[in-house]
């Protein structure tokens, strides 16, 4: 090393400009919360493991071999002008951009000479894929290694060849068969190390020979990836078509979980036997189900009704949301599934147990999966729009882009037909609302769907065999009554809707009126109500309420005697527990709400009666979840990073603070807290006089003391106006709190 250059991290980083220590707070965002004191404590913070596996997480497979070079290297320290001749099939210019990327972060220090700091060759376990060297290993090579290499068997070559590839560490075969295995004759002849009782390690010396002129590997240059390309303008109309399959599905699945709320396993989640319901219910598979009923619970619209009621219910916000336009509706759920830390793609596979992984279960969670959805989504979104990547291309992207969360990107596949299904990409092309997720959030991302989706609409087809076909998305109202009178028998950009004897008496049961179904028909409808919807309603509605429940526990009554006689004596009726009471009158000891439902399941038309004799029309609202507080999810996973004004503070704070470490080898004037001394005031005078920093040891009103670097401006009156460089403001200080005072000399304030 030559004498003029810094002999260790933190005298080298005493040389970077702000500038570059700036940088350097922005790539590695974890060792700048709290500021670092000075720069030795920025030093201490930067070999942290942790902090070193995520600086090394998110380099690219050509900067790692950079680094690859540097940590093979015999000696310390590697002349930067040598580098290019360790990689000579790496351009000059990704050598010296690999260089740039790794001094910025620290991963290496120096300028003539690259060093890496020792907690970066620990975490570089294997570099360039060669394993230890003999000596660690405590293995003694053969003396003539070529001539031993050379007098391998075909099968042990092959051995060696595998283990210095990519991994030099591999299993020990199973020695129960009388011969030995070609790893264990070479395990015997000193050419692989035991490092446990099943795994063995091949030798850096002999990877490097098995190697020859290609010591570091193939370069690990960026793939060219071939690029999927679609019209912008059809895949903005695909998009817009799979966000309204979407949301009309959503809404579906909710619709009948407040109908019929599904129960919360004891283990979390959601029953198969109401995964399965909600599939025959809906016309569709149990994995789409699976998949509308995860997207919904990230958005917030679906959780669990509360300590009482361990129910999976819509939430408090599905209300708010359905009076959105869909544009919004849509970003709801797209920020809801970018930003949740739940896999739904690990649902329905096995876990470790055998078991199947139920709908909403907490196994499926994942702290990692937001970050891999947006570094996947990511890579997309550098394209122009119109080009995008197919799921094996992307992952071979991501492969070079971060080798070492190469084990991570399994799900990528799944993650990217996910996002297809939501609208935010067409086969691996991201559209505007996609776009628009990634760089503003929800906001954006309505606004790059916004145009795209239609508008809703507020009047349905009324069809001559009693169905209603709504020609678009309906405004939040109708759906909801639509919901009540009749029933969804397909859905999609048109949906449509069934009136039947069933659906007329859910309306009845809800408060309706024969003339309140006439003029709501009459009113939605931009076609002329068709004579048969007229009188089902009339037919419906003369049998209605014919049939009274009432509370004894409860009672049923009817002015029809026979009515009364043949429902006691239906045997669909038992589980009512009715018994005659009068010639018109039933009682039950169950309440009004389960003898109605009895009822109603037989086939008849009860209607609720109150104390007074009156029919109950008023519909019970809807149970709700209260639905997770916002902000309530999961954190980012990585460091959260410095915004630019926080940049320039923690820099002036740390070199405030090496300052003050090289004003303590000054001899400073102290004195006792209280008393002034002449010697203090002279030498702030100077500092004033000569515009020079002074280091302070000062007492504040709490009794707390603390150093600084201040800049003095005026002293007067008993009292030190300065800018404090440490928090960059101005401040005044009581000459009376000062402990100790001490010129900065400029060469100790820059470092």
């Amino acid at each position: 090393m030559s004498p003029d250059q810094p002999a260790t991290l933190a005298a080298w980083l005493r040389t970077r400009t702000d500038e570059q220590l700036g940088a350097l707070l922005v790539a590695r965002p974890d060792v700048a919360r709290p500021a670092p004191s000075d720069v030795v404590g920025l030093a201490t913070r930067l070999a942290v493991p942790v902090s070193v596996d995520r600086a090394l997480d998110e380099l690219d497979a050509a900067t790692l071999q950079v680094l690859d070079a540097v940590l093979l290297s015999p000696t310390d320290g590697v002349p930067r002008t040598e580098l290019p001749g360790l990689l000579p099939d790496v351009p000059a210019e990704a050598v010296d951009a690999a260089v740039e990327t790794l001094s910025t972060r620290a991963l290496l220090w120096g300028d003539e000479e690259l060093h890496a700091p020792e907690p970066v060759r620990r975490a570089v376990r294997y570099p360039a894929g060669l394993g230890r060297r003999a000596v660690d290993l405590r293995v003694q090579l053969p003396h003539d290694l070529p001539a031993a290499l050379a007098d391998l068997a075909p099968d042990e070559r092959t051995v060696l060849d595998r283990l210095a590839g990519e991994r030099p560490v591999g299993h020990l075969p199973d020695g129960t068969s009388g011969s030995l295995s070609p790893a264990r004759r070479l395990l015997q002849a000193g050419l692989l190390a035991r490092i446990d009782a099943i795994n063995v390690e091949l030798p850096r010396e002999i990877g490097l020979a098995l190697r020859g002129d290609r010591p570091l590997g193939p370069p690990r240059l960026r793939p060219e990836p071939e690029l999927s390309r679609r019209d912008p303008a059809v895949v903005d109309r695909q998009a817009a078509g799979a966000a309204l399959e979407l949301l009309s599905r959503v809404v579906d699945v909710l619709t009948a979980l407040e109908e019929e709320p599904a129960g919360l396993l004891r283990s979390g989640g959601l029953g198969v036997r109401d995964q399965k319901r909600l599939a025959k219910e809906l016309r569709i598979g149990e994995a789409d189900v699976a998949f509308l009923v995860e997207v919904a619970h990230a958005a917030g619209l679906l959780d669990v009704g509360g300590a009482h009621r361990d129910e999976w219910l819509p939430t408090r916000s599905y209300d708010a949301w359905r009076e959105q336009d869909l544009a919004d509706r849509w970003a709801t759920l797209a920020w809801g599934w970018l930003t949740s830390v739940r896999l739904l793609s690990l649902v329905g596979q096995r876990d470790v147990a055998g078991k199947a992984v139920n709908v909403l279960s907490p196994d499926v969670v994942r702290q990692t999966a937001p970050v891999l959805r947006r570094s996947a989504l990511s890579v997309l979104a550098e394209f122009p729009a119109g080009s995008g990547l197919a799921a094996p291309e992307l992952v071979s992207l991501l492969r070079w882009r971060t080798p070492r969360r190469a084990d991570r990107l399994a799900p990528v596949p799944d993650l990217l037909a996910e996002a297809e299904r939501l609208g935010i990409a067409v086969g691996g092309v991201l559209g505007r609302g996609g776009r628009g997720l990634l760089t503003g959030g929800e906001d954006d991302a309505a606004d790059g769907m916004r145009g795209l989706l239609p508008e809703p609409v507020d009047h349905v087809l009324a069809q001559p065999d009693l169905s209603l076909i709504a020609p678009g998305p309906l405004v939040a109202d109708l759906a909801g009554t639509l919901g009540v009178v009749a029933d969804v028998e397909s859905s999609g950009g048109a949906t449509v809707y069934r009136v039947s004897d069933g659906s007329i008496r859910r309306a009845l049961d809800a408060g309706w009126s024969a003339t309140d179904l006439h003029d709501f028909f009459a009113r939605s409808s931009r076609t002329p109500v068709p004579q048969a919807l007229e009188y089902l309603i009339d037919d419906v509605a003369r049998q209605h309420g014919r049939l009274r429940v009432g509370a004894i526990e409860c009672y049923v009554r009817s002015d029809d005697h026979g009515l009364v006689s043949q429902v006691l004596s239906d045997r669909r009726t038992a589980n009512a527990e009715l018994r005659r009471l009068a010639p018109g009158v039933l009682v039950s000891g169950l309440p009004p709400e389960e003898v109605l439902s009895v009822l109603r399941a037989a086939g008849y038309a009860p209607a609720g009666e109150s104390a007074g004799g009156a029919v109950l029309t008023r519909p019970q609202a809807p149970p709700r979840a209260a639905g997770r507080r916002p902000g309530a999810t999961a954190g980012p996973v990585g460091p959260r990073p410095l915004a630019p004004g926080d940049v320039g503070a923690t820099v002036r704070e740390i070199r405030a603070g090496d300052a003050a470490l090289a004003a303590r080898r000054a001899e400073p004037v102290r004195q006792v807290p209280g008393v002034t001394t002449a010697s203090t005031l002279e030498l702030l005078s100077r500092a004033v006089r000569e515009n020079l920093p002074v280091w302070l040891g000062y007492v504040d009103a709490q009794g707390s003391g603390s150093q600084r670097v201040v800049q003095p401006v005026s002293l007067a009156g008993g009292f030190l106006q300065g800018f404090d460089e440490g928090r960059g403001e101005s401040r005044t200080f009581a000459v009376h709190r000062i402990t100790s005072v001490a010129l900065v000399e400029a060469e100790d304030a820059t470092g």
